[in-house]
């Protein structure tokens, strides 16, 4: 499974390279669903698994009190120094890198991958996206005990039924929340913004 999970990643890396090389200025400095970041900063943040080894991101992360978050914008916006061709060239000539980071795994490069490519996407209404097969191997993992809280804060998921409405998916027990397969990725991980494509009881309590 880490093998197919491997390569899954290599492939969507670079599809997004592929995406990235497309757009225009005005839309590499286009926001996106991720607070303080835009196009560039996520074309970025993608090799930043890549170019920052654990032990630099562990001995940085001191300066920021061990906030891993504040840690990974610091790299992201070092990284986004970088012109657009050539993040575009490192995220193609490193797709295949098997990145294992602590905590999350294999899983959490991937995660990445599919999540982002739409944080990037839906602000510019673009349907650009990863195959429905990738959103069910990430929901499996989302839902499961071994999802990383940064991924699935605990608790967000409890009381709740989920079923994607695009393949054949569900998991959990309690109020029923349906909807394509990349919006509850979305919602699951943050995203508000996919919350109106969602419906059923359950919505409100995962919003």
């Amino acid at each position: 499974m880490t093998a197919a999970i491997y390569r899954l990643t290599t492939a969507n890396r670079l599809m997004i390279a592929d995406l990235l090389d497309g757009l225009d200025d005005t839309a590499w400095a286009a926001p996106t669903l991720c607070d303080g970041w835009t196009v560039h900063h996520l074309a970025a943040h993608f090799v930043q698994p890549m170019l920052i080894g654990f032990g630099r991101f562990f001995v940085t992360s001191f300066r920021y009190r061990g906030d891993t978050a504040r840690t990974v914008d610091h790299f992201t916006r070092r990284l986004a120094r970088r012109s657009r061709g050539e993040l575009t060239a490192l995220l193609r000539a490193h797709a295949a890198d098997r990145v294992n980071p602590p905590r999350v795994g294999p899983m959490g490069p991937f995660a990445e991958t599919c999540v982002h490519l739409r944080d990037i996407a839906r602000p510019l209404g673009l349907d650009a996206d990863v195959p429905v097969e990738h959103w069910r191997l990430l929901l499996d993992h989302l839902t499961s005990p071994s999802a990383a809280p940064g991924l699935t804060p605990p608790g967000r998921l409890a009381g709740l039924r989920l079923a994607a409405t695009d393949t054949d998916w569900a998991a959990g027990e309690g109020a029923l929340v349906s909807g394509p397969a990349e919006a509850l990725g979305m919602a699951i991980t943050g995203r508000r913004a996919a919350l109106p494509d969602l419906t059923g009881p359950g919505v409100e309590r995962l919003s």
